[in-house]
């Protein structure tokens, strides 16, 4: 079954990690696009976090992320990516889904109204408090 049929398709089961590499690349793009624009620090934050978090090389996190720009287009929603997410990684081990997230939303210099909503909404999606989603916010301010 492919990531597509995951999306449209009944609740996701237990992803495999490359299914999770793209659920949460596409949730990245999603907060980047969040504002109506994904600038260029926010596409190369995007492709640092893939590298670091799933030791992926320069060109395979900037295929990830190409792919995921095509998954975020197509999805009908935000639960399904942070459904997806939530079954895939232990909820001790959500607050650094939601830090790069914050990393994305802030790597262009400027908060906005719509990434702010759009992180609170996830951060309840993910099983995360509003004070868990404004530490890992700091967090990523402070990196």
């Amino acid at each position: 079954m492919s990531f597509l049929d995951l999306l449209f398709g009944p609740a996701p089961t237990r992803l495999p990690v490359p299914e999770e590499r793209l659920a949460l690349a596409a949730l990245l793009v999603r907060v980047a696009r969040a504002d109506g624009f994904a600038s260029a620090p926010e596409l190369a934050r995007i492709e640092r976090i893939l590298q670091s978090r799933y030791a992926l090389t320069p060109q395979a996190a900037q295929s990830l992320r190409v792919e995921a720009e095509t998954a975020e287009t197509l999805a009908p929603d935000t639960v399904r990516f942070t459904r997806a997410l939530k079954e895939a990684v232990p909820l001790e081990n959500r607050a650094a889904l939601v830090e790069a997230l914050w990393a994305v939303a802030l790597a262009d210099g400027q908060r906005d109204a719509d990434e702010d909503r759009l992180l609170r909404l996830v951060s309840g999606l993910l099983g995360l408090s509003d004070v868990d989603s404004a530490l890992a916010r700091q967090r990523a301010a402070k990196a």
